[in-house]
């Protein structure tokens, strides 16, 4: 395609619905959430021949601290080092595929693709790719940003992050790909999550007044924390207990337990909330059962997320609604979701973010699909808004 030329609709379709298929077929499961996968490296470096085929200039930005887990950065080789980019960014990597059957094989059936990463988020990174080369080619200047590690601990996208002022690119939006429908994201909630260990004192079970059972402590602990979960539930966010390990054999009192609590904040609230939340519900428990020794450990907080009323975000979205609505033929609903993406990450770095992608199903299931029809109009509709804005 010339720089020239119109956008081709029956190209552009045609090129995502192939590279959907080529993407499908590369086993980029995450080793963070199955142990011994293959994770990113296949599928970043098929995409980095693809680019580099076209004259795109790329780079492979391996995780911090984690060598073999890479994520990708490509823009066309004609772009200038003034450039103020707009990131197109995509997760590469999909969790596990236990009770799949052919799993990395596409089959389409009507209107759906079935795999796993179809939806989560594959068929937006096709999209995504087809979509940056067409605009790439006429001039405009776009950044692709396709990271590792998203459905565990965002290894893929801190270190992408890291590397930009490092390489002198200061991106002016960027658009995550992930599944919403064609719709405008307004809102992700954050997330919090915290370890708890209690310390109690071991004891045979026919003296258990000589010992400190943590177990006890523990439940009691769970109660307060569901107590106070429900204000929580009612401002928007969530507080619940989602694992807990305790004692050793029988007989024996529970001398230790061990707790996973976590918690979804709204925009406005810090995820470090987390640890008053628990010690909210611990006070609680003292008041009652006397002294708890526990200690917290926060392991991962993310922050919430809210599309900017105005400014380039805003903007962006503006143009890409009336392009979809031309390709759909109807208006997508907007909504807030009760899930947390990576564009939180991206805003927080001071890089304007919102949120659309494709619709699909069963993700993280084993029938996950993705709506061939909402990858064709995406790849198409975000062409032409980046190709009219290099215009």
């Amino acid at each position: 395609m010339s720089e020239h030329a119109p956008v081709d609709p029956e190209l552009l379709s045609h090129n995502a619905i192939q590279l959907l298929s080529e993407l499908v077929a590369i086993d980029s499961v995450n080793p963070g959430l199955a142990p011994g996968a293959r994770g990113e490296a296949a599928i970043v470096e098929h995409l980095r021949l693809r680019l580099a085929h076209r004259g795109w200039r790329t780079l492979v930005v391996p995780a911090l601290g984690v060598p073999d887990r890479p994520s990708l950065l490509a823009w066309p080789g004609g772009m200038s080092a003034a450039a103020r980019p707009v990131v197109l960014n995509g997760h590469l990597d999909t969790v596990g595929v236990d009770g799949m059957v052919a799993p990395f094989v596409p089959r389409i059936e009507d209107t759906r693709m079935y795999g796993r990463g179809t939806c989560d988020m594959l068929g937006g990174v096709a999209a995504l790719v087809v979509a940056a080369e067409a605009a790439g080619d006429a001039g405009a200047e776009v950044l692709l940003a396709l990271v590792a590690d998203e459905e565990d601990r965002s290894l893929g996208t801190e270190a992408v992050l890291d590397a930009l002022p490092r390489l002198g690119i200061h991106p002016s939006v960027c658009l995550v790909g992930e599944p919403t429908w064609l719709g405008r994201c307004r809102s992700l909630r954050g997330y919090a999550v915290a370890d708890v260990t209690i310390t109690g004192r071991a004891a045979h079970t026919s003296l258990a007044h000589e010992g400190v059972n943590a177990l006890t402590q523990a439940a009691a602990l769970v109660g307060a924390i569901e107590g106070r979960a429900h204000g929580i539930r009612k401002r928007g966010g969530e507080l619940l207990v989602s694992v807990m390990h305790s004692g050793r054999a029988p007989f024996t009192v529970p001398d230790e337990a061990r707790l996973t609590v976590e918690r979804r904040t709204v925009p406005g609230e810090d995820p470090g909330v987390l640890l008053d939340d628990i010690d909210a519900a611990l006070h609680a428990v003292r008041t009652t059962a006397g002294e708890v020794r526990a200690e917290i450990a926060l392991t991962i907080n993310r922050p919430a997320w809210e599309l900017d009323a105005e400014g380039p975000a805003s903007d962006f979205a503006d143009c890409l609604d009336a392009a979809l609505d031309a390709e759909i033929g109807s208006p997508a609903t907007s909504f807030e979701a009760p899930y947390w993406m990576e564009a939180a990450l991206w805003q927080a770095a001071g890089i304007p973010s919102l949120v659309c992608g494709p619709a699909g199903g069963g993700l993280h299931a084993v029938d996950e699909w993705v709506d061939l029809d909402h990858v064709r109009a995406y790849a198409v509709a975000l062409a032409r808004v980046l190709r009219a804005a290099a215009a």
